[in-house]
């Protein structure tokens, strides 16, 4: 089994503050300076060890790019993202290598994120190849099988799936192998970006309900960006709601999506098709 490398609950694991990403549109016109887009503007939040916080909000509200600034993956314009106290962003280059062992990513489309030329051992050990040797990290070739195939049968997959490729799976179990490939260096957080949104709905439950199993097994933290109110009330223990890259509204998820205060809130809210026996 990976065991990830627990922090009491509690704990602030996650700290975003004043967070804003400013970026320069192609210019129009010779004589005027280039148009800036506010993706964000000075958001703030902080997530506690073993939690799950949603983020939710239209295309273009802000969210992938948060998503981006908290993975370290794009520089901000102003703001920091904390784990565990320190700031991702003032990191050097071998200090962010280390620290991304603590937190790893869920893509949105389990098609697009999986290489169709690599087995799946090799997409599942590709984050300890590029962290290097590190204190923890297993040494040699079947060292590395070996935590791969239990990676694999943590997320309901099997050790005889190590020598497939991804075309030889459903779009639900290639999102096991995501999730697999996030777990494999033991972290504390997962950032999942609609991590469900590009799977049939008879599939989505079955992907939430592992990443639930696997929060309360190995006492992950999750930041789960989603559109889908559903989703997120399913498993988020608290939730923001972005609009135009600011904050406008959060808490749990019973008190937003059942008795929002804010117009975008309450729009989201009502947009959502509302069906016997669904949760809202």
């Amino acid at each position: 089994m990976i065991a990830v490398q627990n922090i009491a609950s509690g704990v602030e694991l996650l700290k975003v503050a004043e967070l804003k990403r400013t970026y320069s549109l192609p210019r129009t016109s010779l004589w005027r300076p280039a148009a800036q887009r506010h993706a964000l503007r000075g958001v703030s939040f902080a997530l506690q060890a073993g939690r799950s916080l949603g983020v939710v909000g239209e295309s273009g509200s802000g969210k992938s790019t948060l998503a981006r600034l908290v993975m370290a993956l794009d520089t901000p314009t102003a703001g920091s993202v904390e784990l565990l106290g320190r700031d991702l962003h003032r990191l050097g280059s071998q200090e962010l290598r280390a620290a991304r062992r603590h937190f790893q990513m869920v893509f949105q489309d389990p098609y697009a994120s999986l290489d169709p030329r690599m087995r799946v051992e090799r997409i599942v050990a590709e984050p300890l190849a590029h962290l290097g040797r590190q204190p923890g990290s297993p040494a040699g070739r079947e060292a590395v099988r070996a935590r791969v195939q239990a990676a694999l049968e943590q997320v309901g997959l099997r050790a005889q799936d190590l020598d497939k490729y991804p075309h030889e799976f459903s779009g639900g179990q290639r999102q096991r192998v995501a999730i697999a490939r996030a777990l494999i260096t033991r972290p504390r957080l997962i950032v999942a970006d609609e991590p469900v949104s590009a799977l049939d709905v008879s599939v989505q439950a079955q992907v939430l309900n592992l990443m639930q199993d696997l929060q309360r097994e190995l006492g992950l933290s999750y930041l789960f960006i989603s559109h889908d109110l559903a989703v997120v009330q399913h498993l988020c223990d608290e939730v923001i709601v972005l609009h135009q890259g600011c904050i406008v509204e959060r808490g749990t998820p019973q008190k937003l999506f059942h008795a929002p205060e804010h117009p975008y809130t309450q729009a989201l809210v009502r947009a959502v098709p509302r069906l016997p026996g669904h949760l809202f």
